[in-house]
């Protein structure tokens, strides 16, 4: 891939924070988005977040304060990696990748053509995000269908290309959209790990209080909140 240049203005400009790169890179080669690149209209630069963790084992995740299932994502390497990013190359319009974004639409990408030329897309793994992730940055949060994958590489893909198509000249024909149904459940609940305080947001008590019943209504509560703010046509089902 091309380094990445602020010599062309007006092009589409792309960064993807992953923890695996490789997987992303081998698809923006190839159709539309590679013929993109080499006609100069589109630029994207993929970067590892996992080089901006410490320590010898390079740790981006750890368990959830409060217990549950898998890992989540921790503060510290993201943060570094956006500031990176944005010290490097200049301000960007941030996209969080996650099952309880708001669903993506043409007109998102119609937006983020005529409005926003240049994005940072971060690609979750695992459980989720430190929730201070979401309260460091300002966000656009979405997702691009109601399931769940085990990353945002392709949901990052589908939007870049979503997008990329409809630059002028990208495209050699017309293509179809689709789009996927979901049956409604509530959308997630807000997640914390390692350390308790990062920049001076805290993790919430009850999390730290091994008070397994009060965790349990906790996360529902904050879990109904997020469904009736963002997806209310889900609690119809």
């Amino acid at each position: 891939m091309r380094p990445f240049s602020h010599d062309l203005p007006g092009m589409l400009k792309v960064h993807i924070l992953s923890l695996f790169p490789d997987a992303i890179e081998a698809y923006l080669k190839t159709s539309i988005l590679g013929r993109a690149q080499d006609n100069d209209l589109l630029q994207v630069h993929v970067l590892d977040f996992r080089k901006f963790a410490k320590g010898n084992r390079r740790n981006v995740d750890d368990r959830p304060y409060g217990g549950g299932p898998g890992m989540i994502l921790k503060p510290e390497p993201i943060f570094s990696a956006i500031e990176w990013v944005e010290s490097n190359f200049g301000p960007t319009h941030k996209i969080l990748l996650t099952p309880d974004g708001t669903p993506f639409k043409q007109s998102h990408a119609e937006n983020l053509l005529n409005h926003k030329k240049d994005l940072l897309l971060l690609c979750g793994r695992y459980e989720g995000f430190d929730e201070r992730i979401r309260q460091g940055f300002d966000f656009t949060e979405i997702s691009i269908g109601d399931y769940i994958l085990c990353g945002g590489e392709i949901a990052a893909l589908a939007i870049i290309e979503a997008t990329t198509r409809l630059i002028p000249d990208a495209l050699g024909h017309e293509e179809s959209a689709i789009q996927e149904s979901f049956s409604g459940e509530l959308l997630d609940y807000p997640n914390y790990t390692r350390p308790p305080e990062f920049r001076g947001m805290r993790v919430p008590e009850i999390l730290l209080s091994g008070d397994h019943l009060k965790v349990k209504k906790w996360r529902h509560d904050k879990a109904l909140e997020k469904t009736k703010e963002r997806r209310p046509d889900l609690l119809d089902h």
